[in-house]
């Protein structure tokens, strides 16, 4: 019993300190030359637009829309016959 739990938390940290390493802070100072005027305003691991615009969000009833939109238009049945075809 002792030598189970001694393996598994042993393990737990093994797995944790491996994926904690991997996820390091960037830092602010080395940005690209070509982004040295803009202003680069994000939280860690999210998504910056490439010319540095922000996004709204979009509510429910526009995502629906916009679903509504595609199956009406054929993209859809395109990206159902292309992309998520199975062979």
């Amino acid at each position: 019993m002792m030598k189970t739990l001694t393996i598994t938390t042993l393990l737990g940290l093994a797995i944790s300190t491996s994926a904690f390493a991997q996820s390091q802070a960037q830092p602010t100072d080395a940005l690209p030359s070509n982004v040295t005027n803009a202003k680069v305003v994000a939280q860690t691991g999210q998504w910056v637009p490439p010319d540095g615009q922000t996004i709204a969000p979009k509510t429910r009833a526009q995502v629906y829309q916009e679903l509504v939109e595609a199956e009406k238009d054929g993209q859809l049945a395109y990206l159902n016959s292309t992309v998520y075809a199975h062979p």
